[in-house]
């Protein structure tokens, strides 16, 4: 499904693509209780969800676009719906940005108690494609630390 992806914006045949990697698979897994052996198979089969993200990206970087490469054009979001899939918990989810023009090769964390919320990730997403707004949902600012290359 990715080299769809790929080829779908290489081609300039869409230039939005939302995708759902279905976890059923997965599921009783991240219900893991602490136990050690059940976090060990999740963990090796959320490396492999990555790799396969890492293989995508990376096609896109190869991809060469008017002097930059298709990833430096292209936001991609990856993320959950849960902060921790076994207490159900959509608390400071985790997500990953790559591409768009952003600066990269960083991990941002913020305070876990005092957090702003995520929409202001995509208030700034927004910005980057050229959407002058304050607000989106409840941002009421950008995402502190996330620079444009």
């Amino acid at each position: 499904m990715m080299d769809v992806v790929k080829l779908a914006l290489e081609t300039d045949s869409t230039r939005v693509v939302s995708l759902f990697i279905d976890t059923t698979v997965i599921h009783n897994i991240t219900h893991h209780g602490n136990r050690p052996e059940a976090i060990a198979d999740l963990r090796a089969k959320e490396e492999a969800q990555f790799d396969v993200l890492a293989s995508f990206l990376g096609a896109l970087a190869g991809v060469k676009e008017e002097g930059q490469s298709l990833l430096d054009r292209t936001m991609c979001l990856y993320g959950t719906n849960m902060g921790s899939a076994n207490s159900h918990s959509n608390v400071n989810l985790p997500v990953l940005l790559a591409g768009g023009g952003f600066k990269h090769g960083q991990h941002l964390a913020f305070d876990a108690k005092n957090n702003y919320p995520l929409t202001n990730l995509y208030l700034s997403m927004l910005h980057r494609l050229g959407i002058e707004t304050n607000e989106f949902s409840t941002a009421k600012g950008t995402m502190a630390g996330l620079e444009q290359a």
